[in-house]
């Protein structure tokens, strides 16, 4: 990436030509200085198992990081069949909502906790895969929590990998 002609035109570029920031984002995909140590991002356009998925969410949930838990379950719904779409475009508006929640943002962490949850509740239903995902958990989980910062608990600000879902049940 030519970082430095991109800046001169006032964005950064990709090999292709297309925007894209090149500033180094902390655990919660904030932007930080130009210079400034960041953490890695999750690569783009992954295809990955369901299962693997899963596995990759959770471990960064669980360290913080649902920024980058978001992107993953992004690559699923993009790569993944049409009919699964909604699980995981749901599960990734959940991570969204978590990182808003942990960034500050009381009203939009709730929305898009509210939101993933409506998205994925078709499945805890059953007749759909869901994976061994527990979606009645999560969508518990997420309504909990959408509830908890409206009213304001934690200072308006939650801790990602303290409030981070548990995407299965414990004993799988």
């Amino acid at each position: 990436m030519d970082t430095d002609a991109g800046r001169e035109r006032g964005r950064d570029r990709d090999a292709e030509g297309r925007a894209r920031s090149a500033r180094p984002r902390d655990g919660l995909g904030r932007p930080l200085p130009y210079g400034a140590e960041g953490v890695a991002r999750q690569p783009e356009g992954v295809v990955r198992s369901p299962d693997g998925t899963v596995r990759e969410a959770q471990r960064l949930l669980d360290a913080g990081m649902p920024f980058h838990a978001h992107e993953v379950f992004e690559d699923a719904w993009k790569s993944g069949p049409a009919g699964e779409r909604d699980l995981w475009q749901g599960l990734a508006q959940t991570a969204v909502g978590l990182t808003h929640s942990a960034r500050g943002n009381a009203a939009g962490g709730a929305r898009l906790l509210r939101r993933g949850a409506g998205r994925v509740e078709e499945y805890a239903r059953g007749g759909a895969e869901t994976y061994g995902i527990d979606v009645a958990g999560v969508v518990a989980w997420a309504r909990g929590l959408a509830a908890r910062v409206e009213a304001g608990g934690g200072g308006g600000v939650v801790d990602a990998a303290a409030e981070a879902p548990r995407l299965r049940r414990l004993s799988r």
